[in-house]
């Protein structure tokens, strides 16, 4: 079915029925609109200007409603014809780095920080960033001159000068030895005048911030001779005199070549330390050691072999009158007496007590020894060696308990006592013996007595198999084409005669994802098969390329977490794109996948704008947004001469031959342009003589009227689809052509133009 849509304009001035080109009256800064009500069109001022669009449009100022307004923060405004700029005040930077900007990209105003700029405030000054400025302030050991803190440096004379302290004064009884400097963390150093001596304090002194010096706290005194070491030789000591000093003998040394008190530089008197000699011997006794014979020396002693020490001191002195002192200790002989009894046991012994005689001991009969040592040493501290001895009589204790049986026993636990297990009923003597004796260790004999129950056939378990078994226990498995599903897999004779069976579930195998499959190129659609009524995590993951685009692809993950058996997924694919997409359940670690191919959609129409002109080279312009995914992959350029009915199909492959004929039109192709050689605007002159994609672009003739149609062109493998914008109208003749609706003829698959007299005529043929 065809329907058909006419609209005619007259040409050359209206008359009455006619209808009037209001576009053409339009001021050079105004554009021609459809009105909201759709009733005709309207001139409106063009953006930047006011008025009525018809006889003036005037430069409007934007920056009246001021800058904060329209530039933001911290900006100046400026106005230009049809626009406006913006710059940022003193102490900011455009976040855009230019100079001048209009913020509608997101440019705004950021502070400055001044501080980065290394020795801004000057030596010994830090700097602090204000809000659109910046101050400074000294440093410790720095203090401001010619102004006042915090201060600026541009404004002004204020600086930052490192404190100086001056000379430092001078502290009695020394001499200055050194110093640093003057200025702030300078270092004096102070030693004591000729004839004193360093007593106490510290001998510096450090230049402070107050730029004042601290300390020193020195104190500086008389000398006293007596304190040179050793000024009275070894064993001397020093008494200070006025102007003088003595030396006399100290405890444990004599004065020798002359009396006390002496002067060691007038005669040869001198300390001598005190000498005891050998010490004497002491009865049933042995000297140990001796630490010399020299005063405070010290000699031990220790009783000879075969006697005590009693009492007394084992050690002696050497004194300050040159003779020993002790030692008063004594020694006795030793003996060890009577040895202990030990109870339930025999003594074993020769009578004697002196150091290293033994006695034995052994328990009574019906008795054993529970300790690690049975015999005891005389020491040499006069004692028998103390053994933890002790003789308990011997007993198995109570029977141990088997399972299943009876015991038969007299209650006796001495050596030789009879035990005699039997199966309970129910059970059966399976193997091992049944008897245990008490023996002499105390223990009872092992026994290896195994009564089983009697629990008849084996139990069954669907979908599995046994695959080994004795009397008491039997192990099942999953037949071929089951697995097994939680639960014991093995069966237990209990102990009262019935068995206990597995728990094991066999389940038939099944993959964990099938069925899956697209819905419309949008959702993918597969059926989960699980166990339990728990949810399963999946992972989707879908890869896309494109044969026409080598370096495009697209990859995206995507996670979700169901209990349905039926699940279905709407995922974001791109037109005109090979997909293969994997489908991973987590938990069952299965992975299914599948590819798709989306269809290629027709090709959003060019964005142009319709113009006439009358001469034969008209350039024209394509505008293309730089971030747009559309799937073209070329324009062709069409060139309709007007001649009777004309008929354009946009589906129509074309011709290369601007002479060819056809049953319809003689329209042709002029020119091809790859998509790469659009960019985001293009200028394209009709009739320049050149080649473009292999298609000539023939002049144009003279005289003669053409329609110009830029035609846009999506291609993937074998698919092709286009949609067509009536560009351009070069006239030849004085006949206008008015558009009311330029998107209405983009809009159509085939397109008629009609010359009827002086009237231009366009027939829109739509498909239904």
């Amino acid at each position: 079915m065809i329907v058909v849509f006419l609209l005619c304009v007259v040409a050359g001035t209206p008359t009455s029925g006619q209808v009037l080109d209001v576009c053409a009256t339009c001021h050079p800064e105004a554009k021609c609109d459809n009105k909201p009500d759709g009733s005709g069109k309207v001139c409106n001022c063009k953006y930047g200007f006011v008025g009525n669009g018809i006889t003036f449009c005037q430069d409007k100022d934007e920056c009246q409603i001021g800058a904060m307004k329209i530039c933001g923060p911290h900006t100046k405004c400026h106005n230009t014809y049809g626009s406006y700029d913006c710059t940022c005040l003193s102490g900011y930077n455009p976040s855009n780095n230019m100079t001048i900007f209009i913020p509608n990209d997101g440019t705004n105003c950021q502070d400055i920080d001044e501080c980065r700029i290394t020795g801004l405030c000057g030596d010994g000054g830090w700097c602090r960033n204000l809000e659109g400025s910046f101050e400074c302030s000294c440093q410790v050991g720095y203090q401001v001159q010619d102004g006042t803190e915090p201060f600026h440096p541009y404004t002004g004379k204020a600086s930052c000068k490192v404190v100086d302290c001056g000379q430092p004064a001078s502290v009695e009884d020394t001499v200055l030895l050194s110093a640093t400097g003057t200025t702030y963390g300078s270092v004096a150093t102070w030693v004591c005048d000729e004839g004193f001596i360093w007593g106490s304090g510290h001998n510096t002194s450090v230049c402070g911030a107050d730029g004042l010096w601290s300390g020193p706290t020195m104190v500086c005194e008389d000398i006293d001779e007596c304190r040179i070491t050793g000024l009275c030789g070894d064993g001397g000591w020093c008494r200070n005199l006025e102007g003088s000093f003595e030396c006399s003998c100290q405890v444990g040394y004599q004065v020798q070549d002359g009396t006390e008190p002496f002067h060691p530089y007038r005669g040869k008197a001198s300390c001598k330390v005190v000498d005891c000699g050998q010490p004497a011997s002491v009865e049933d006794t042995v000297l140990l050691s001796a630490t010399g014979t020299t005063y405070g020396s010290i000699a031990t002693w220790v009783c000879d072999e075969g006697f005590i020490w009693g009492s007394g001191h084992n050690t002696s002195v050497c004194g300050a009158d040159g003779l020993w002192s002790g030692p008063t200790m004594v020694c006795e002989e030793i003996d060890c007496q009577e040895p202990v009894h030990k109870p339930h046991s025999k003594t074993l012994w020769d009578g004697k007590t002196h150091i290293g005689s033994v006695v034995s001991y052994q328990c009574d009969e019906g008795y054993h020894s529970k300790s690690l040592n049975n015999h005891s040493v005389c020491g040499e501290s006069g004692l028998w060696e103390d053994i933890d001895l002790w003789c308990e009589e011997i007993s198995c204790g109570p029977p141990l308990i088997h399972p299943h049986t009876n015991l038969l026993w007299d209650h006796t636990s001495r050596p030789g006592s009879v035990l005699l297990y039997e199966c309970m009923d129910g059970f059966y003597l399976e193997s091992g013996t049944n008897i245990s004796v008490c023996s002499l260790s105390g223990e009872w004999g092992e026994i290896s007595i195994n009564c089983q129950a009697k629990c008849g056939p084996v139990p069954f378990l669907a979908n599995s198999e046994v695959v080994w078994h004795n009397r008491s226990v039997v192990m099942h498995r999953c037949v071929d084409g089951y697995h097994s599903w939680r639960g014991s897999s093995s069966s237990v004779c209990g102990s009262s005669g019935t068995w206990q069976p597995a728990t094991l579930r066999c389940i038939e195998i099944k993959p964990a994802i099938s069925h899956v499959h697209f819905l419309n190129e949008k959702c993918v659609q597969w059926k989960a098969e699980k166990y339990e009524e728990d949810s399963e995590d999946y992972r989707v993951t879908y890869t896309g390329t494109r044969d026409y685009q080598r370096s495009f692809r697209d990859e995206i993950k995507q996670y979700l977490s169901s209990k349905a058996e039926q699940l279905k997924l709407c995922l974001h694919l791109l037109p005109a794109t090979n997909y293969s997409i994997s489908i991973t359940a987590l938990s069952a670690r299965f992975t299914a996948s599948i590819t798709t191919n989306t269809s290629l959609p027709e090709p959003p129409v060019p964005v142009v704008y319709y113009r006439e002109f009358d001469t034969p080279v008209p350039t024209l312009r394509l505008n293309r947004s730089a971030n747009t995914l559309d799937p073209i992959s070329l324009y062709q350029v069409f060139v309709l001469p007007e001649e009777g009915i004309m008929v354009f199909d946009c589906s129509s492959p074309g011709s290369a031959d601007p002479l060819s004929k056809n049953n319809f039109s003689s329209e042709y192709i002029t020119a091809q342009i790859l998509i790469g050689q659009v960019g985001t605007q293009m200028d394209f002159t009709v009739g320049d003589g050149l080649y473009y994609g292999g298609f000539y672009n023939a002049p144009l003739k003279k005289g003669r009227t053409y329609y110009i149609i830029l035609r846009a062109v999506s291609q993937w493998k074998t698919t092709l689809k286009s949609s067509c914008v009536l560009w351009a109208k070069v006239t030849g003749t004085s006949y206008v052509l008015m558009v009311s609706s330029l998107s209405a003829a983009a809009a159509v698959g085939l397109v008629a133009f009609v010359i009827l007299g002086g009237y231009s005529c366009i027939w829109l043929f739509k498909k239904k």
